[in-house]
């Protein structure tokens, strides 16, 4: 069975690239555009890996992070924080909420790539 990918992005070209790339090596792939949508479709899709942008509208990306792995249906799924956020104190922020890997954007995809198959293969 295809392993599944929510990515949670505000930016519809990036969310749009991602899905086309991801779905073309055989993962399903499901979009969400703000932290709410975000976190209705981890609870519903239980994807294995969540690719999200830190600065999300209605819930940003840091406390969605933290939702996700407070919940103990969901504190399983993997988290690649992808974001053109590049202080530390984002960096810090994001894996105190849990995430695994932290790829600033604009990012390279040999490398979240890399990120993806070390997390879900």
């Amino acid at each position: 069975m295809a392993k599944k990918i929510l990515v949670v992005e505000d930016e519809d070209l990036i969310a749009k690239v991602l899905a086309i790339r991801l779905s073309g090596l055989g993962y399903k792939v499901v979009t969400a555009f703000d932290g709410e949508e975000g976190l209705a479709a981890v609870k519903k899709e239980k994807p294995d890996l969540v690719i999200l942008d830190i600065g999300l509208p209605r819930i940003d990306g840091t406390t969605l992070c933290e939702l996700i792995k407070a919940d103990k249906a969901t504190s399983g799924i993997r988290v690649i924080m992808l974001t053109g956020k590049r202080l530390v104190g984002d960096m810090e922020n994001a894996f105190t909420a849990g995430a695994d890997f932290y790829v600033n954007k604009p990012y390279e995809w040999a490398r979240l790539l890399g990120h993806i198959q070390k997390l879900i293969g």
